[in-house]
């Protein structure tokens, strides 16, 4: 089959059509339920934070701002020793990079911020799962997997006018991708940060 054009997405959040529906995750299951694997965006925390906070699930479990390489990938208790040297290697393969987020795109359910670059989220994103196959991005429920970093999920975009209005002002927003980190659930069901692998 064609490469999908594949990248970062929400680990709990609506896709919309086209990358459409949802994927839910095991609350209090931190052990057996799937990791995500993600490059951590905080210098978008001072624009979207509190916007996310009222309108993105995974903000309210924990998850920082954040632009998803892979979800599902190995729970914890399936996790070993060789994965996490394998991801390692293929994670240092790809230079680190700076990335702008100057756009406020929509899917149906979703209301996020499109990345410049792209192509190095693709490309980690092709390799993890190249090397995990059983590990498609989402289930392999969309055929087109698009980074972005979501502002609000499980939303109507087109009812957000007030925040596109707050958010495009204060754009763009600058942040270079060093490392990637593995986010699993605790019990409790929020996102704790469990490992971060370093790109080359």
């Amino acid at each position: 089959p064609a490469p999908r054009r594949a990248g970062p997405s929400h680990p709990t959040g609506s896709r919309g059509s086209g990358p459409a529906g949802s994927l839910s995750l095991m609350s209090g299951q931190s052990l057996t339920s799937p990791t995500a694997l993600v490059a951590l965006i905080p210098e978008a925390d001072p624009v979207v934070g509190r916007w996310r906070a009222d309108l993105d699930p995974s903000a309210r479990r924990g998850m920082p701002p954040h632009i998803t390489v892979l979800y599902p990938w190995i729970p914890l208790d399936q996790l070993t020793g060789h994965d996490e040297a394998d991801l390692a290697a293929i994670v240092s393969a790809v230079p680190s990079f700076a990335i702008s987020l100057h756009d406020i795109q929509r899917f149906p359910q979703t209301l996020w911020l499109d990345p410049h670059p792209a192509d190095p989220f693709v490309r980690l994103t092709m390799a993890v799962e190249k090397r995990w196959p059983e590990y498609e991005p989402y289930s392999g429920r969309f055929s087109t997997v698009v980074p972005h970093l979501s502002i609000g999920d499980a939303v109507d975009p087109d009812a957000l006018g007030h925040v596109v209005a707050d958010v495009a002002p204060r754009l763009p927003i600058d942040a270079k991708v060093t490392q990637l980190a593995l986010m699993a659930l605790d019990d409790e069901g929020r996102w704790r940060q469990h490992a971060t692998y370093t790109l080359g």
